[in-house]
């Protein structure tokens, strides 16, 4: 046996494991978003709120990433991974204890600002991490493919366990106090980035990137100059607009439908599911798989699921309709962050992930507003039928990225 033999494997277990932890430290971190994002919205319909205060808080989940993602990347690039990560824990603990001590709808939407800031910093620390780590184009759909499950399988804790605690988790604070349900699921979410902390904090950081001999690396807007990161942000844009028209739309059908939090929380669950288990998947075949085909794939199925969606009256359906978008646009995100991190040099990953998270997320302030008022005047179903047309039509921008 040649001995580089298992010193090569002592390495790839190594390897395996810290992108172990960094998947665990992502869905912890992620799932109390995700989780807080189920459980502000519920909690604002019941103190009487409408769609449109809902689309608004929402958005505000977003609106801090549009103006941190660049400077959380330019972060990223000079800090590596555990700085930027430590931020977002502490900053994620303070916005879901906000919360859970003043349950009134000004200080859910001061939570939903925390919470979007520490997630998106911490997105962006990890993203670049695994990225530069990988050593070819196929292990980078691997690596981020094992990486996406983190946000898939956060999706499904998260909004479940606070569906779960806001309708029995009045057993842990006790009846006399006011919106036990609630605070028990935001005394949740404000401990699970603790345990996102307790998985990333030994992880070694990688060497840093020189800028070369002709001074510092370009500006990310630099970037944008080039046809193909325009095109991928184009279709990173629609697709992540599927996402949050999910996200808003579901609560509101249930609430009108007299669905249970728990039932919501399990519908928003079978979506999250789904996308883990085509993410899972996907490392098994990432030789196989051309980047453009699965994106203009998942577009074109996503537009027919869109069309169907809002026929659907019962749990059943409407979770089996999640489980098939889940399926459809859980494949998307390896996909995407493989094509940047090979379009993109080296020292510039972190600002590119931030160029990308502040397109994702300026999008994701404006369109729950746009929703909340499509919503509010002509009913949630042009919102699904209107988005699923933008996704048939911008299937062309995914084709053209297999040049």
């Amino acid at each position: 046996m040649n001995p580089s033999e298992p010193q090569a494997a002592d390495a790839d277990t190594a390897r395996a494991w810290a992108l172990l932890r960094l998947i665990c430290g992502h869905i912890c971190l992620h799932a109390s978003m995700a989780g807080m994002r189920l459980a502000t919205p519920l909690l604002a319909l019941r103190l009487g709120h409408s769609a449109v205060h809902v689309g608004f808080l929402l958005a505000l989940f977003s609106l801090s990433q549009v103006f941190l993602a660049l400077p959380a990347g330019r972060f990223a690039d000079r800090h590596g991974l555990r700085r930027p990560v430590g931020l977002g824990v502490v900053v994620a603990m303070v916005g879901a204890l906000l919360s859970l001590l003043f349950p009134l709808f000004a200080v859910m939407c001061l939570s939903a600002l925390c919470m979007g800031a520490a997630t998106g910093a911490a997105s962006i620390a990890l993203q670049r991490h695994v990225g530069r780590a990988a050593r070819d184009s196929t292990e980078l759909k691997r690596v981020f493919s094992w990486l996406a499950i983190g946000p898939a399988v956060s999706n499904f804790v998260g909004p479940v366990s606070a569906g779960l605690l806001i309708d029995h988790g009045a057993t842990v604070l006790g009846d006399a106090v006011a919106f036990a349900g609630f605070r028990s699921a935001f005394l949740c979410m404000a401990l699970l980035p603790l345990v996102c902390w307790a998985f990333i904090r030994g992880t070694q950081e990688l060497p840093p990137v020189a800028h070369g001999a002709h001074g510092p690396a370009p500006s990310a807007w630099a970037l944008l100059r080039e046809p193909a990161m325009r095109q991928l942000l184009l279709v990173n844009w629609i697709l992540s607009s599927c996402w949050d028209v999910h996200t808003f739309v579901v609560p509101i059908l249930g609430h009108e439908r007299a669905f249970s939090a728990s039932v919501i929380g399990t519908i928003l669950g079978g979506f999250a599911i789904a996308a883990a288990a085509v993410r899972l998947a996907m490392p098994l075949v990432a030789a196989h798989l051309k980047e453009w085909v699965v994106l203009t794939c998942a577009m074109l199925l996503t537009a027919a699921l869109f069309a169907i969606y809002p026929f659907t009256q019962s749990a059943w359906a409407m979770g089996a309709c999640s489980v098939c978008l889940g399926l459809s646009l859980g494949s998307v995100q390896p996909m995407i962050m493989s094509t940047l991190h090979q379009i993109t040099p080296h020292a510039q990953h972190g600002q590119a992930l931030g160029l990308r998270l502040m397109a994702i997320n300026f999008s994701s302030v404006v369109m729950p507003l746009l929703f909340g008022t499509a919503g509010a005047i002509v009913g949630v179903s042009v919102v699904f039928w209107t988005v699923g047309s933008v996704v048939a039509l911008g299937a062309r921008a995914a084709w053209r990225l297999r040049a």
